[in-house]
């Protein structure tokens, strides 16, 4: 049996499951993200109302009535290819016709009158073997032999009206396609799991592939921070877009603005809600706050009926260009992968760490095929096990660290005297606004726990660490009830006391 995944036709034989399919054609896919079936193109068309005819001067956008007779509609709905790739019939100041084709209806006679923008099925000449589309470009009387018990009128001209009153029997109809919506796609539709069985004609949707808008290199990379681990969180849904709130908070400044068109992907940029993420379902005007970063290229139809708490399978064309966390050799092993040059910067062994790169963004080092990679030693890097239990301070220090975009951070050393046995760096008083107490230390703060002054003590956002234990005070001098404890350093504290007041350190995740 034929089946499409992710729009790729395969043949399965009879039985097979999703699951199957899947590895038949290694489609992308997390476990545990939501998953999409359609039944078919019969199933689906329907439920689509509206098409748009591509012609030589522009697109006409119909949408058909509901209270259309269905003879009329089925006739629509099964022959509407065959106006492709024909010249205008005629047109004339009250109406445009496209056609001929052949049906099997039976006209009549009879005399209507019609308004403004109607879309009318017609039998010139009264034969079957004749039939025209009509689009009334204003109200008028005609007799156009339209089939039995009705008028003829199927369908409303909904968009396109300036190109309608244009065109002349000098153009051509090029393509005539379904326009999808969101309805269509929920109505056809349905979430299933790994061992669902799959029928002749189902489509099979798996993941959401998105292309990046390179006008906005800044707003891109938050969003493949958003989706560094391969899928991502619908955290709210209504019937326009669909809303992904991990990194809110983490605000970047507006770039490209356009119209948000049904698949396009937006940043907010400033205000409440600053750093969510949009997928839109509907179409939207464009609007300051919000940045292009991106439009959906395959997999639509996942966010359609995608709910609040769903995971979905999620990948960029291009792919993201991070070489920070990789050793210099790694770095050139991978960037020659894809094009790219790099040149070291550093230390430039090649068992060194890349912390940072530039250009940073990966629209611009695409566009310029190079990049430089500095590099470190292992012994000027730290790396830290995150605290759950402190997250609006995990959360704090993973945004002033940049870890929350990147997989090596940095800080700052502001406090760094021999023999006390307690390091602090740099905090923004700013951004620390609301950490309340959470996650204080009881007992004793063990060697190597990492704290942060909340907003109790006056030095609110103070990052600190001690390198012995402590039974009196938190890791940035404060009593324990002023101390926030966010994460505990896993392997390199022993190397910290090196550093001096100014110094960078870099900073990562648990390896």
């Amino acid at each position: 049996m034929f089946v499409r995944v992710n729009g790729e036709e395969i043949d399965l034989p009879e039985g097979s499951t999703i699951k199957d399919a899947i590895k038949a054609v290694n489609a992308p896919y997390m476990e545990g993200c939501v998953l999409s079936i359609i039944k078919g193109k019969e199933e689906f068309e329907k439920h689509v109302n509206k098409y748009k005819i591509k012609t030589s001067k522009g697109s006409v956008i119909i949408e058909l009535l509901e209270n259309s007779p269905s003879d009329l509609v089925e006739v629509w709905k099964n022959m509407y290819k065959k106006f492709e790739n024909q010249e205008v019939r005629w047109t004339t100041s009250s109406e445009v016709s496209l056609g001929p084709i052949k049906t099997n209806l039976t006209p009549t006679r009879d005399e209507y009158k019609y308004g403004k923008w109607d879309v009318i099925i017609s039998l010139s000449g009264f034969t079957a073997d004749s039939t025209h589309i009509i689009l009334s470009k204003s109200k008028h009387e005609a007799v156009y032999g339209v089939p039995e018990g009705s008028n003829g009128v199927f369908a409303k001209v909904l968009g396109g009206k300036r190109t309608l009153l244009n065109l002349t029997d000098d153009d051509t109809v090029k393509e005539i396609k379904p326009v999808i919506e969101r309805s269509s796609t929920v109505k056809s539709a349905t979430v299933i799991d790994l061992d669902t069985p799959i029928t002749e004609g189902n489509e099979l949707f798996t993941y959401v592939l998105i292309n990046p808008e390179f006008k906005s290199p800044q707003s891109v990379e938050h969003f493949f921070a958003l989706s560094e681990e391969g899928k991502i969180k619908v955290d709210y849904e209504s019937n326009s877009f669909v809303g992904f709130y991990r990194l809110q908070g983490l605000s970047k400044p507006s770039e490209y603005i356009d119209q948000r068109t049904r698949g396009t992907v937006t940043l907010r940029n400033t205000g409440k809600g600053a750093g969510r993420v949009y997928i839109y379902r509907e179409d939207r005007v464009s609007t300051p706050p919000h940045t292009v970063i991106g439009h959906v290229n395959k997999g639509i139809q996942l966010l359609d009926i995608a709910n609040n708490g769903d995971y979905i399978t999620v990948k960029t064309d291009p792919e993201r260009v991070m070489t920070l966390s990789m050793t210099q050799k790694e770095a050139e092993e991978y960037l020659s992968s894809r094009g790219i040059e790099q040149i070291r910067e550093g230390l430039d062994d090649d068992d060194a760490i890349v912390v940072s790169q530039n250009p940073l963004y990966t629209t611009e080092i695409i566009s310029t095929k190079k990049v430089k990679t500095l590099g470190v030693t292992e012994d000027e890097i730290i790396y830290i096990d995150i605290d759950d239990n402190a997250p609006r301070s995990s959360w704090y220090f993973q945004k002033i660290t940049g870890l929350l975009d990147y997989p090596i951070g940095s800080l700052k050393v502001h406090f760094a005297f021999p023999g006390m046995k307690v390091m602090m760096f740099e905090g923004k008083t700013k951004e620390a606004r609301g950490l309340v107490p959470e996650n204080t230390p009881s007992q004793c703060v063990n060697a190597g726990q990492i704290g942060i002054t909340n907003m109790s003590r006056r030095h609110v956002g103070m990052i600190g660490v001690r390198f012995e234990d402590n039974n009196e005070f938190g890791p940035t001098g404060e009593p324990f009830a002023g101390t926030n404890v966010v994460g505990h350093i896993v392997k390199g504290l022993e190397n910290l006391e090196k550093f001096k007041e100014g110094a960078t350190v870099y900073v990562s995740r648990k390896l």
